[in-house]
């Protein structure tokens, strides 16, 4: 079954109330329990059977209550006067005294049925809560019973008082008792309102997102916990519509980039089926070239996908980096060279390790250098260098114009992003290769990062750390 929070509150509020009322009725219980006096219990005994016995006396002169005063009021005062002029009171000791002076107020006067006629008589409830004990005598008129006589006892002569008190009281005390009980629940509700409207806009916001409605967002009204929530939930929210929009950009980026070759091959494919081209040498290796264009594509969409599910595969031993780089940069000499580029490699000779996959870290050089080559205008220069120190290989890679507008440095490295607006091929490839770069880079805890180059073109830096 479930139970709203106002109820939960209002439940520990309660029990609240009832932990501090205990202990007030266990100090009372306890103040009290006493050891009684025999000799004043034998005293206000033998008192109340004197009351009872001149009370029947009266009873019987008057043929019943008449005696007693109209208004009920008076009556209080017509019972004080009654045990005052009891015998013997003036010739008590102090401790029967103490008794004999609260008397009244613990004392009760009921008829045949039951119905109090004078006095105070405690409630069951008081009885109980409080530890008093009750005497009662009968009155009896000619052989039959027509009435009681009830009196509330402490077992303590001093605590006459105190029980005489709590009788008294008892009905405000009753008051003040219904008014806590219902100050605790409005309390309870305020604060339950407090934090169930809160946790309600959580559950509905929740919900929004569980509809994939991820532009939903809280207004944080609060600075406490629950604001902090709020907060979080809002962050997590733009995370998520962040990863949907990213997600359908993917979606249609994929699609794009596949319907291109996919198209060239088709026509092309076509033109040869329909004798519009001849099947010659030159025309198969324009279709070899698309299928190659595309093979590549769907590996890089393969690697970046497993690697973003971290099932991308990794052959960890000692590299040396500095000697890859050597080993790649001698391999793009005659490429750079072909395509009019100066080049300039700066690498120290000295061998430092750090413990990373070799193809990959491959790869991922490979990739920045074929970027390079692909927008570097012709009669440009590429510089490419490395250095080992504080514990981390940096490797700085700088081209000439173009540059890289300073507004789109930030999404180098995002799935599909080409700096033309256009998204022409002219310079080829699809923009995976600098994401697969820098997925690879952190797989290996280092960093890749861009920035305008001196060089005028673009600056690309990667940060492994080195082993120890």
């Amino acid at each position: 079954m479930k139970v709203s929070i106002g109820v939960r509150l209002f439940l520990m509020v309660a029990l609240s109330m009832l932990a501090v009322a205990a202990i007030g009725i266990g100090l009372v219980r306890w103040k009290l329990t006493g050891t009684p006096s025999t000799r004043v219990a034998n005293a206000e005994q033998r008192q109340v059977d004197a009351l009872t016995k001149q009370i029947a006396l009266d009873y019987r002169q008057n043929e019943g209550w008449s005696f007693l005063p109209s208004v009920p009021a008076a009556r209080m005062t017509w019972l004080q006067q009654l045990i005052a002029s009891q015998p013997g009171n003036q010739n008590t000791g102090p401790e029967e005294r103490a008794w004999s002076s609260t008397l009244a107020y613990r004392f009760a006067l009921l008829d045949a049925q039951g119905y109090r006629l004078a006095g105070v008589e405690p409630r069951r409830l008081l009885i109980a809560l409080a530890s008093i004990d009750t005497m009662r005598r009968d009155i009896v008129v000619e052989g039959r019973t027509v009435g009681f006589v009830a009196v509330a006892k402490p077992r303590d002569p001093d605590d006459g008082l105190t029980v005489a008190f709590l009788i008294q009281q008892q009905r405000n005390l009753a008051w003040l008792a219904g008014i806590a009980a219902a100050l605790g629940a409005l309390a309870a509700g305020l604060v339950a309102a407090g934090f169930r409207r809160p946790i309600r806009e959580l559950v509905r916001g929740a919900g929004r997102l569980g509809e994939a409605r991820f532009d939903t967002r809280l207004e944080v009204r609060r600075s406490d916990e629950l604001g902090v929530l709020a907060d979080t939930f809002n962050r997590l929210a733009a995370r998520l519509e962040s990863a949907e929009q990213a997600r359908r950009q993917w979606v249609a980026d994929t699609s794009h980039e596949l319907r291109t070759p996919l198209s060239v091959l088709r026509a092309q494919t076509e033109a040869l089926h329909d004798g519009i081209r001849p099947c010659t040498r030159e025309n198969t290796a324009l279709l070899m070239r698309q299928i190659d264009s595309l093979d590549k594509l769907i590996d890089d969409l393969y690697a970046l996908a497993r690697a973003d599910v971290g099932q991308l595969p990794y052959v960890m031993a000692q590299v040396d980096p500095c000697g890859l780089v050597r080993d790649i940069w001698s391999g793009f000499a005659a490429k750079f060279d072909a395509i009019g580029l100066r080049t300039a490699l700066a690498a120290p000779a000295d061998r430092v390790r750090l413990r990373g996959d070799e193809d990959r870290l491959r790869q991922a050089i490979v990739n920045l250098l074929e970027n390079s080559a692909r927008y570097t205008d012709v009669g440009g220069r590429v510089e490419l260098t490395c250095v080992a120190t504080d514990g981390a290989f940096r490797l700085q890679l700088d081209d000439t114009a173009p540059g890289v507008p300073d507004s789109l440095i930030g999404r180098l490295g995002d799935r599909f992003f080409r700096v033309e607006s256009s998204r022409n091929r002219e310079h080829g490839g699809a923009g995976l290769g600098l994401a697969l770069s820098r997925q690879i880079v952190e797989a290996h805890g280092g960093t890749l990062s861009f920035a305008p180059s001196p060089l005028g073109g673009l600056r690309a830096i990667v940060s492994l750390p080195l082993e120890d």
